[in-house]
C-alpha cells in the first residue's frame, strides 16, 4: 500500500536555504526511520538503489510558486523547490514524505502514532517542530492519499485516454551515462512501472505498454537548475504535460497506463526523488 504523508512543520529557529535543500531533508528522513528503527534507518542510508520512499522540497504554508500569466492547468501543482532566504521561526511549513513498501509504514507505525509536538527536530543548524501528520485526502492539501495497491489498479480507468501530469519540482530521467529532463512517454511510464513492479503484487508487462501510440496534446514546461539535491546540479523539467492515446480501444493497456499514471502521486519519477526532485501527480 503506497502512502503519501503531509508532515506539518514549524521551525523554532531560521532554516537557513542551504539546509532547506534535499540532502539535509534526506537526512532529516533518516532520523525520523531511526529515532523509532536504528537497524532500519541504517540500512536506508546504506541502500544504493530501488529505494521505498520520496521526499518533497520544504514548503511554506500557502505560498506554493504560480506561474506566471500563463494559463496554467492547475496552480496549486507548484511548488518551492528551493528557497534564497531564510524560513522564519514559527512559520508553519508543510513537507510530504512518500512510502511505497507496506512493511516500511508499518515498522514506523510507532512515529505515526507517537508524535510529540514537543520534541524537537534538527535541520541542520535548526530545530523544528511536528505538529500533526495528514494521510488522508484534504481539500486544501492534494499530496496527502493513501490506497492499497491492489485497490488502485482496480479503481484504474480502462477507457480514459488522456494523460497528463503535473511535475512540480524539477524531474530528470537516466539516459545511459547521461540524464534527460525531456518527459517522454517511454521515460515517463518506464519510471513509474519500474517502481509499480518492485512494490505492488500486480505485475504490469512494461514491454507490453503501447507507448508508441502516446501523443502530446498539451506541454507547459520549462528546464530549472536543481542545487545541491547531492551536492551537484542537475538540469530538471517542471510544469504541465499531456499526452493522448491514438489507437484501438484495449481496454487492458488502457488499464495498464491509469494504473501507473495515478501511481506518479507516491512514487514520482525519474531520479532523485529520495532528495526532493521528481515530484509528480497526475492532474484533470
Amino acid at each position: 500500500m503506497p502512502y503519501s504523508l503531509i508532515l506539518n512543520l514549524t521551525p523554532q529557529a531560521p532554516i537557513y536555504p542551504g539546509y532547506a535543500r534535499g540532502r539535509h531533508l534526506h537526512a532529516l528522513f533518516l532520523n525520523l526511520v531511526s529515532y523509532v528503527d536504528l537497524e532500519l534507518g541504517n540500512f536506508l542510508h546504506e541502500q544504493k538503489t530501488n529505494k521505498a520512499f520520496t521526499i518533497s522540497p520544504l514548503q511554506i504554508l500557502d505560498t506554493r510558486l504560480k506561474l506566471s500569466k500563463a494559463k496554467p492547468i492547475d496552480k496549486k501543482a507548484r511548488l518551492q523547490f528551493e528557497h534564497q532566504k531564510a524560513i522564519a521561526p514559527h512559520t508553519p511549513c508543510w513537507w510530504r514524505i512518500s512510502l511505497l513498501d507496506e512493511s516500511l509504514f508499518g515498522k514506523l507505525t510507532q512515529l505515526w502514532l507517537n508524535i510529540n509536538p514537543d520534541k524537537p527536530w534538527h535541520l541542520g543548524n535548526a530545530e523544528l517542530k511536528i505538529g500533526n501528520i495528514l494521510g488522508t485526502p484534504q481539500s486544501e492539501q492534494p499530496w496527502a492519499n493513501a490506497i492499497p495497491y491492489d485497490r488502485l489498479y482496480e479503481e484504474a480507468s480502462e477507457k480514459k485516454r488522456k494523460f497528463t501530469f503535473s511535475l512540480a519540482t524539477p524531474t530528470t530521467f537516466s539516459k545511459q551515462k547521461s540524464d534527460n529532463p525531456l518527459p517522454i512517454p517511454e521515460s515517463i511510464f518506464g519510471s513509474l512501472g519500474r517502481r509499480w513492479n518492485s512494490y505492488s503484487k500486480v505485475q504490469i508487462p512494461l514491454e507490453k505498454l503501447p507507448l508508441d501510440r502516446l501523443y502530446p496534446s498539451y506541454f507547459n514546461i520549462r528546464t530549472e537548475v536543481a542545487n545541491d539535491y547531492n551536492q551537484s546540479k542537475l538540469i530538471g523539467c517542471v510544469g504541465d504535460i499531456s499526452y493522448h492515446y491514438r489507437g484501438d480501444e484495449n481496454s487492458q493497456q488502457l488499464k495498464y497506463l491509469n494504473t501507473l499514471a495515478n501511481f506518479a502521486l507516491y512514487s514520482g519519477m525519474g531520479k532523485k526523488t529520495t532528495m526532493g526532485m521528481g515530484m509528480v501527480r497526475r492532474i484533470n
